[in-house]
């Protein structure tokens, strides 16, 4: 019994090794892409403060479904949240919707 739960944790470690490892490609890769952005953060984000009417809480870098790369930011305005999608070239508001209070959008409609 002590020999399987020791195989089971070095399993567990590799695995955990193997996703850390494929989440620094993954955001170097953006990083890199996002130093070739027209629109800084900065401006995607007070782009999205004034469309929702509130102040961004989270802001992320990523590449859409359609393949273009845009800024996702969650703004909290008043009681509501919004999650406004901005184009990272042109600056401007690609979606905007009305959100649950949440940490995280994975499978959110605008994701």
């Amino acid at each position: 019994m002590k020999k399987l739960k020791m195989i089971v944790c070095a399993a567990a470690v590799m695995t955990s090794a193997t996703a850390l490892a494929d989440d620094a490609r993954t955001a170097s890769h953006e990083a890199g892409n996002v130093a070739q952005a027209r629109t800084s953060m900065g401006a995607a984000v007070a782009a999205a403060e004034k469309h929702a009417g509130g102040k961004a809480v989270r802001a992320e870098y990523e590449k859409g479904k359609d393949g273009r790369w845009a800024y996702d930011v969650e703004v909290a305005g008043g009681t509501d949240m919004f999650d406004v999608r901005i184009d990272a070239d042109a600056g401007t508001v690609i979606a905007s919707t009305k959100d649950a209070a949440d940490s995280d959008d994975e499978g959110d409609k605008a994701d």
